[in-house]
């Protein structure tokens, strides 16, 4: 098959001009045009990638600390059928694991110094099935929680801040008081540090005190557990497995799932990227208007061309699709180039920006800031293949008009003065 001219004159013009200054100039301006929009569609992959890379990284770390799924009681004194509970949620196709908890807050004090902390009541021998953290600690740390010897395991960043380590004493301080004659004093008990963990969430490492369900109840004089949590297969199902079992335990119980724990964050985090997402997408379209004007001066420089192929029986539909396929030629190198280099980033960011930190000498990701301490990437086809259309659907665009104006060149007027 004959390649159609249109096709072969709108490469050629993409390519073409060097003989005079004025062509050079044009190919110059296609070029930067080309390599605007390559710089946009990159950009747009990275930090789409990063952001993703990002949501995953500390989702993955808060899940391996929390539970998908947490059963309360409303009364907050204790769950009342603690085995009818666990076994009315277990019998959930989706559920792989259950294990009760009891949930304070209280404050740990080692001489001068003073934390508040979360304090988790486990469980050590039914706690690895829920979460990831109990799991890596369960032939290590967790055995070492015995009830009755008030043991505490503590975040490494917060026995950090505390100065202490295994062997040491710390002091538990319950908020709710208990009454004597000299009025309401704190309930205090020396705990013994009994072993350290890292989830690596600087939030729960430098704020979470683990010890024995048993001793916990004592301590905040609680009936027994507080909650249930609950892993399960799916952790994207876990809304809707939270809606399943709540319909299934008896009233008076409520069921939350780790997407309303962390509900401010995550939606915090969709909406940067989806306002990253269109501030980003302005540059590919600046770069890709960029070829209106480059068209424009083709056009001009080529009126005599036009004007030839008219009268030579070219029609004005072919003259038009002359012009759209060199702006689209354009938009297609460009956002080829743009996914290259971008996907060539966010494939390799675990590399490129620890090189580049070594380079200037500085941490772009302080870890009592952000969380983590390393770039993260997760290119995801459902970002790039938007990008990739947006980018080409914005070079078309942009080819219209200046194509329109090269089918209405008059032959006559174009080589008057020729």
């Amino acid at each position: 098959m004959q390649t159609p001219y249109e096709l072969l004159l709108g490469w050629r013009y993409t390519r073409a001009g060097r003989a005079t200054r004025r062509n050079g100039f044009i190919s110059f301006i296609s070029g930067v045009s080309m390599l605007g929009i390559a710089l946009g569609v990159a950009a747009l992959i990275v930090v789409l990638s990063v952001m993703n890379g990002f949501q995953k990284e500390v989702r993955d770390r808060m899940l391996g600390v929390l539970s998908h799924i947490e059963v309360y009681d409303d009364a907050g004194q204790g769950l009342a059928d603690l085995p009818g509970t666990i076994a009315t949620i277990e019998r959930h196709p989706e559920v792989r694991g259950a294990a009760p908890f009891v949930a304070a807050q209280a404050l740990v004090a080692r001489g001068e110094d003073m934390k508040g902390v979360m304090v988790r009541g486990i469980d050590p021998a039914q706690e690895p099935k829920v979460t990831d953290l109990a799991r890596d600690l369960a032939d290590t740390v967790l055995p070492r929680l015995v009830p009755g010897e008030f043991g505490i395991l503590l975040g490494l960043d917060l026995a950090r801040s505390l100065g202490v380590g295994v062997g040491d004493s710390v002091t538990l301080i319950a908020p709710s008081g208990q009454v004597t004659p000299a009025g309401v004093v704190p309930r205090v008990r020396q705990m013994t540090v009994v072993g350290t963990f890292s989830s690596g969430h600087y939030e729960y490492d430098s704020a979470l005190a683990m010890l024995h369900m048993d001793d916990a109840a004592r301590i905040f004089r609680l009936e027994g557990p507080t909650g249930v949590r609950v892993k399960i297969r799916d952790l994207h199902q876990a809304r809707e497995v939270a809606l399943q079992l709540a319909g299934e335990l008896p009233s008076g119980m409520f069921v939350s799932d780790w997407t309303r724990q962390n509900r401010s964050w995550f939606a915090a985090v969709q909406l940067e990227k989806r306002m990253m997402f269109i501030i980003l997408t302005l540059i590919v379209a600046v770069a890709a208007f960029n070829l209106v004007s480059t068209l424009v001066m083709t056009v001009t420089d080529k009126r005599a061309d036009i004007a030839i192929l008219r009268t030579l029986g070219a029609s004005p539909s072919s003259i038009m699709g002359i012009f759209m396929v060199q702006g689209a030629t354009v938009g297609v190198i460009g956002t080829g180039l743009g996914l290259l280099m971008g996907l060539g980033v966010a494939f390799n960011i675990d590399t490129i920006v620890p090189a580049i930190e070594r380079l200037v000498g500085a941490s772009f990701l302080p870890q009592d800031v952000y969380l983590i301490s390393r770039m993260p990437s997760d290119p995801q086809q459902g970002d790039i293949v938007p990008v990739a259309l947006i980018s080409l659907v914005l070079a078309f665009v942009a080819t219209i008009y200046p194509s329109w104006r090269a089918s209405r060149v008059n032959p006559a007027e174009a080589l008057r003065y020729e």
